[in-house]
């Protein structure tokens, strides 16, 4: 006689199933809220900085009766205000203009700062430190004290009142912040580096060329975003020397002309902000990592 023996699982407790959810549930409730508590303060942070561009955003393809009113969702989305601005007279010209201005002029302070920094930085020679403590005191000149003098020579003598020229020659000149800035990096890389190219036969100009330049690439993209940034929203200067010329007008002092024209038009000055915004706002942040590289390697060295 065989005896066979039938071994069954046991029943499952009834809403077992239902409260392991709940708790997987309640679980990740948990860790949500304990992220937020961790990150309040830059999520706080975030939303101070983005909520104004956001505004920006939303008015400028509202309608005009809808713009800046209560009702802050568009009722319906006017992206032909973009269209508008873009056709107004002469907002291609101010493009134009403002890329020459920014583009040649941060190419110019580049290929003039280098030299002079790894000057400062590798050469010994008597009054080193004196060159250094003037580059200083031009950072701490403010520019609205050599205004009169400079708009005088190049207004004056130079006749190029009514250009963009008097702001971009100076930049083959260098400049005191870039020159600093490129200077402290340059005393990071080690020495050793340049006497061996220095056995191997390079002169000074071509051991800069080939053996400082390319390990120095994030000072120099943090040079170059400094000063495409400050070219680009410059106003102070084109409204110096280039207002009486609507023809040479950049698109930061073009703006202000816009905004008179259409004061009651928010959105299609909202519509013209963001397009002057989107370029900066596009190149940093495809280039924030070798402009954070440069000026976090900068000055770890006096």
């Amino acid at each position: 006689m065989t005896l066979s023996t039938t071994l069954t699982k046991p029943a499952a407790a009834p809403g077992s199933s239902q409260s392991a959810s709940e708790a997987a549930r309640t679980a990740r409730r948990r860790a949500a809220l304990h992220w937020v508590a961790v990150h309040s303060t830059a999520i706080a942070a975030a939303l101070f900085f983005v909520l104004p561009f956001v505004f920006v955003f939303l008015t400028s393809v509202m309608t005009d009766q809808q713009a800046l009113t209560k009702n802050l969702w568009p009722t319906s989305w006017e992206w032909g205000n973009y269209v508008k601005v873009w056709q107004t007279p002469g907002f291609l010209t101010w493009w134009r203009n403002t890329l020459l201005y920014a583009g040649l002029g941060t190419l110019l302070t580049v290929v003039s700062s280098l030299p002079v920094a790894y000057a400062l930085a590798k050469f010994r020679f008597r009054g080193r430190n004196l060159a250094l403590m003037a580059v200083i005191s031009m950072m701490m000149l403010p520019p609205q004290v050599t205004v009169i003098p400079m708009y005088l020579f190049w207004a004056k003598q130079m006749h190029l009142s009514g250009t963009l020229w008097p702001l971009i020659i100076p930049m083959a000149f260098g400049d005191a912040f870039s020159i600093f800035l490129l200077r402290q990096f340059l005393l990071t890389i080690p020495k050793e580096y340049i006497e061996a190219a220095k056995i191997d036969g390079c002169g000074d100009l071509r051991t800069l060329l080939r053996v400082v330049l390319p390990m120095a690439k994030p000072a120099i993209a943090a040079v170059a975003l400094f000063q495409f940034f400050y070219a680009w929203n410059d106003y102070f200067g084109p409204q110096i020397y280039a207002s009486e010329n609507p023809g040479a007008w950049t698109l930061s002092y073009g703006l202000e002309s816009f905004k008179g024209a259409h004061h009651t038009n928010w959105n299609l000055t909202m519509a013209a902000t963001l397009l002057v915004m989107a370029p900066v706002i596009i190149l940093f942040f495809f280039a924030q990592k070798a402009f954070i590289e440069g000026v976090t390697l900068t000055g770890v060295k006096g």
